[in-house]
């Protein structure tokens, strides 16, 4: 049976743009790649980063994967890009984190379903409202745009130009 998986990509190190469009590339040879929102630049999240802004996206994938063989994959992906886990929420080339899995609910040890910081983040919530702006929150029943007028967090995040 095929899932909707939503991901989100991110990253302020290097080449920020060819790093996720490297992630990109890389998940659709693996998945259906249904959509995919724009490019947001945003400030770091956590008080950790100090690379300086990253880039963030989101994506739609279907796949027949269970959850931790999907995020096995991503893993991968993300270390074949040159992630390294040195701090954590600190600057990396690409995240790739599982935000949605359907309307799947785990509290696995390994992967929380939904993500556990979805309502926390604009710069997840903005991409997210882009693409699937009436998607619901499996445990919340809110809709992305209800999730991000609700957002609390007030780091700037805006659709990226690149050159700009």
């Amino acid at each position: 049976m095929e899932t909707k998986v939503v991901l989100g990509l991110g990253g302020n190190k290097g080449d920020r743009a060819s790093y996720l469009s490297r992630a990109r590339e890389a998940l659709s040879e693996q998945f259906s790649l249904i959509s995919c929102s724009q490019v947001y630049e945003s400030e770091a999240w956590g008080g950790v980063a100090t690379n300086g802004n990253f880039l963030n996206q989101v994506l739609l994938i279907q796949t027949t994967l269970e959850p931790l063989a999907l995020l096995q994959i991503t893993q991968r992906i993300e270390l074949e890009l040159g992630r390294t886990r040195e701090q954590h929420w600190g600057d990396r080339t690409i995240d790739i984190d599982i935000l949605y899995f359907g309307d799947q609910v785990s509290k696995d040890p390994k992967l929380v379903l939904p993500h556990p910081y979805i309502l926390e983040r604009r710069f997840v919530l903005a991409p997210l409202a882009e693409i699937l702006p009436l998607a619901k929150h499996p445990l919340l029943d809110k809709t992305s745009v209800q999730l991000l007028a609700e957002c609390t967090d007030s780091a700037r995040v805006a659709v990226w130009q690149e050159g700009k």
